[in-house]
């Protein structure tokens, strides 16, 4: 049990002090603050695809993705062919990233998404002999300190993008090159939704939790954990209760959970319930540190949902790169909030991506022609258009 949850939930409610700065009254004399976009696009916007996509398409996703100032990318996921046959693949992505890490910017975490322990199997059968090696590797030297010495190249046309070298000082990953991967996992707000996502209740799924939690932690693999369904469901509507949404948070961080991923997986969510959820989730004593948002655009309210977030302090946000997406078992639900319209609302309000977003559009322009599906980036096609326009 992480030592940070288990004090008593009053005593971590009086501690916090909520931020009342907004974005709307940032001045120019403030320092921009900068948001964490964790990018789904080749996991959940990949999954609900009907035409099956080839590795290779799946790889190139990821390493144009890996250029362009994305710092978190879910790669794929380890569930049963049978149920999402578009995942299939995942291992031969997870020793591709491993052997061959994405050319980047800067470090990225990868992140791998677990249904239970035989997932978790199937990923350590993979990963486990290569962080192995790893440890047998001698430690590099450390860079040059040169002030005359070439510069890393840290120019960019977009002044939201942060220096190329920014995040590595410091960091083993910069050194030894060696990619940081994460496991998700996942359950929801409603029974009705668990039954139908992974054939069991709540309670039981956190019980399949418990030793996903326990060797990942011995590994030193962070673990993520996705709440769906959190502002409505396709099978109990759209009122689901933010207090159940708020125990799940706790008891998951209780286990040991890094972060927790609220999703609105229908859609459904509005910025009043938005709001009323993120209020709920500060009450029971969750910090707005371990939260992330998952917005999903079905009814074009996933931007105004974001800024309401923002607003209430959340600083991680998850989007897929063209808006791609859906889930297999919420009928209905349409793609993940744009990366693109994201990064942009996100830039117009002052705040700092690290993300190039013309590269952005570019991806998203890419992978929409490859799958044979329209581009539901509105940002993303406006920035190709001028693109076009100025050559």
């Amino acid at each position: 049990m992480s030592s940070r949850y288990s004090c008593a939930r009053l005593a971590r409610l009086a501690a916090r002090h909520p931020c009342r700065r907004t974005f709307a009254t940032a001045t120019a004399n403030r320092p921009a603050e900068h948001i964490r976009i964790v990018e789904v696009g080749p996991r959940d916007g990949l999954q609900n695809e009907q035409t099956s996509i080839p590795l290779a398409t799946k790889i190139e996703l990821i390493e144009r993705l890996a250029k362009t100032g994305l710092q978190t990318i879910e790669a794929g996921s380890f569930v049963s062919p049978k149920w999402v046959p578009q995942m299939a693949n995942s291992s031969e992505i997870l020793q591709h990233i491993l052997q061959t890490p994405p050319a980047s910017p800067h470090p990225i975490t990868y992140q791998f998404l677990l249904p239970n322990v035989k997932g978790l199997d199937n990923f350590l059968a993979y990963y486990e002999p290569f962080s192995s090696k790893q440890t047998t590797y001698p430690t590099p030297p450390p860079s040059p300190d040169n002030d005359n010495g070439p510069a890393l190249n840290t120019s960019s046309e977009d002044p939201n993008v942060m220096p190329s070298g920014a995040e590595a000082v410091g960091s083993s990953r910069a050194t030894s090159g060696v990619p940081e991967i994460e496991l998700s996992i996942f359950t929801a707000a409603t029974e009705s939704f668990t039954q139908k996502n992974t054939n069991c209740s709540i309670a039981e799924s956190l019980e399949r939790f418990t030793p996903i939690m326990s060797r990942a932690k011995t590994l030193n693999l962070k673990v993520r954990a996705y709440i769906s369904v959190a502002l409505g469901c396709p099978y109990e509507g759209p009122n689901v209760d933010p207090h159940k949404v708020a125990d799940l948070a706790l008891n998951l961080l209780e286990m040991g959970a890094d972060e927790i991923s609220v999703a609105d997986t229908t859609g459904m969510g509005t910025a009043p319930k938005t709001a009323e959820l993120l209020k709920t989730l500060n009450a029971a004593g969750v910090d707005k540190s371990d939260l992330a948002l998952h917005f999903h655009d079905t009814y074009g309210q996933a931007l105004v949902n974001s800024v309401v977030a923002l607003e209430h302090g959340i600083r991680t946000f998850d989007s897929a790169v063209g808006g791609l997406g859906g889930c297999p078992f919420s009928p209905g639900a349409t793609g993940n909030v744009a990366t693109e319209d994201l990064v942009h609302c996100f830039h117009s309000l002052g705040a700092k991506t690290g993300v190039n977003i013309e590269k952005l559009a570019e991806v998203g322009d890419w992978i929409s022609g490859e799958l044979g599906r329209r581009n539901e980036s509105n940002a993303g096609k406006a920035i190709l258009s001028r693109l076009r326009k100025s050559q």
